[in-house]
Order: C-alpha cells, then structure tokens, then sequence
C-alpha cells in the first residue's frame, strides 16, 4: 500500500507543475488582455475629444451659415437692384466652387 501511496505524490507532483504551467500562461494571457483593454478605452478618450472638437466646428459653420442664408434671404426680399447683385454672387459662388473642384482634382492626380 505504501508504494500506491508514493505513486499518487508523483502524478501529484506532476499535475501541480502543469498546473503551475498553465496559471502562468493564463496571467500571462490576463495581462496581455488587460493592457489591450487599457489601449481601447485610451484610444476610445481620444476620439471622443476628437469628436467634441469637431462638434464645436460644425457648430460655428452652422452659425456662419445661418448667418449667410439670412443675409442672402433679406437681399431676395428687397428691391430689383439687389436681384442683380444676388445673380452675380450666385455665378460667382458656382465659379469659386468648380474652380475649387477643378484644383482639388489635379492635385489628387
């Protein structure tokens, strides 16, 4: 009986060993997963600063904007005089658009 015994104590010893093996492999796993988490949630902070910024841009376009289409509507309603004007910078602002196109398009080639 006592040489059963002392064979259980190796296949013990050797189990602990493998389990010893495998605890280290899996917190080395945990730490590799836990650092992973860590450069999501930091990239995760920087886009969202990025999107506030770009939050605060739209907003001061579209007040620029509103501010134009006022503008622009107030010189429909008033005389003919203004009409004239108004086609001239409507031209002007479709030419300053192509012309716009037409450079952004010969750079990219």
């Amino acid at each position: 009986m006592a040489d059963w015994n002392r064979g259980h104590g190796a296949v013990d010893d050797m189990l602990d060993v493998e389990n010893q093996f495998l605890a280290e492999n899996l917190a080395s796993k945990v730490s590799m997963l836990k650092s992973l988490a860590y450069d999501i949630d930091k990239e995760t902070e920087d886009q969202n600063i990025y999107l506030d910024g770009m939050d605060s841009n739209f907003l001061s376009a579209t007040g620029l904007l509103t501010g134009s289409v006022k503008r622009l509507s107030t010189m429909v309603r008033s005389s003919r005089d203004n009409r004239k004007i108004l086609c001239y910078v409507s031209v002007g602002l479709v030419m300053v658009f192509f012309l716009l196109y037409y450079m952004v398009s010969r750079l990219q080639s």
